[in-house]
């Protein structure tokens, strides 16, 4: 492999691969939180409604407006973790798109996960007011739209200990 100082793969031309990681810790944070407040907003809207017909289940049906909180930490965990190299005046190209990745890894995934325990949530909690039978698989359907954004923060801490 050729020397970075030789091929410009070095970072002395102004902070290029620091821009990069900066925009990989602002994707992550932004989508993931994007996703992550859709979820609380459709979910809440499923509760409020669900609540005016059986209110003691109120507390119960706040279960997707927890999951969908827990996205956003996911994009918090990799923008802390990339946040370092957004400063460092040694960053690789490589490392610094290799941020990129990691934020928009978890970022894009943390928003579709959001979008689908907002939508799960919503009409899962006006379900089960109607059915309680049905709790259980509205919690199974919405475990597995959180683990994408799992799926999401996994490949991006990957991305970041590379390099």
């Amino acid at each position: 492999m050729a020397d970075p100082e030789s091929s410009g793969m070095n970072n002395a031309d102004g902070g290029a691969a620091n821009f990069f990681a900066a925009m990989g810790c602002a994707s992550a944070l932004v989508f993931a939180n994007m996703g992550a407040a859709y979820g609380t907003a459709k979910s809440g809207v499923g509760v409020a409604s669900m609540g005016v017909i059986r209110p003691e289940l109120v507390m119960r049906s706040i279960i997707p407006v927890v999951m969908a909180g827990v996205i956003g930490i996911y994009g918090l965990i990799i923008a802390v973790v990339i946040v370092a190299d957004v400063t460092n005046p040694d960053l690789t190209y490589a490392k610094g798109f290799a941020d990129l990745g990691a934020g928009l890894a978890v970022g894009l995934s943390g928003l579709a996960a959001g979008m689908a325990i907002g939508i799960v949530g919503d009409a899962g909690v006006r379900a089960t007011a109607q059915q309680p039978k049905l709790f259980v698989g509205m919690i199974l359907i919405l475990i597995f739209a959180e683990a994408l954004g799992l799926y999401g923060l996994i490949v991006g801490l990957i991305l970041t200990s590379q390099g």
